[in-house]
């Protein structure tokens, strides 16, 4: 096994330690509504910086200004890429956490939120330093929703 695949293997590991304990420890009580939409604020606000982030890039460059495609490998075409999956991992949240916060409990979802919040910035940072390093950042914003949504099938079955 390389080096790369050694420390994305660690990372996917830790990842789905994390996305357990996350699932284990956060279920519980929490207000409908309110546990919605502190739920799903982090992310977005994560998003709302990625997007701001882009924007940003293009009015600086003038070579993407226009509208342009991102230079291959380049930061701005980097940051495009975690913007991609953050919206797929969002998407799938949306459709995912409102039925595992209906079976663990709502207050799951503040936690899955701050978590996923957190874990796409490591994500972000790390596809910057390294994109074997974006592994834990994937695989602890990616695994709490699959171990939730699971766990809430398995409950609920």
């Amino acid at each position: 096994m390389t080096a790369k695949r050694r420390i994305i293997a660690a990372s996917m590991a830790l990842g789905l330690v994390w996305a357990i304990t996350l699932v284990w420890l956060g279920r519980g009580a929490g207000a409908f509504p309110d546990a919605l939409v502190l739920g799903f604020l982090p992310g977005g606000l994560t998003m709302m910086a990625m997007i701001g982030r882009l924007a940003q890039r293009r009015f600086f460059d003038d070579a993407i200004i226009d509208g342009d495609a991102f230079a291959s490998a380049s930061p701005a075409e980097i940051d495009q890429r975690v913007l991609t999956n953050t919206t797929e991992q969002m998407v799938l949240a949306l459709a995912l956490w409102p039925f595992a916060g209906w079976v663990l409990g709502w207050g799951l979802l503040v936690w899955l939120g701050l978590s996923f919040a957190v874990f796409r910035l490591v994500f972000w940072i790390g596809y910057h330093l390294s994109p074997p390093l974006r592994g834990l950042g994937f695989a602890a914003s990616f695994y709490p929703t699959i171990v939730a949504a699971l766990w809430a099938l398995a409950l609920w079955i």
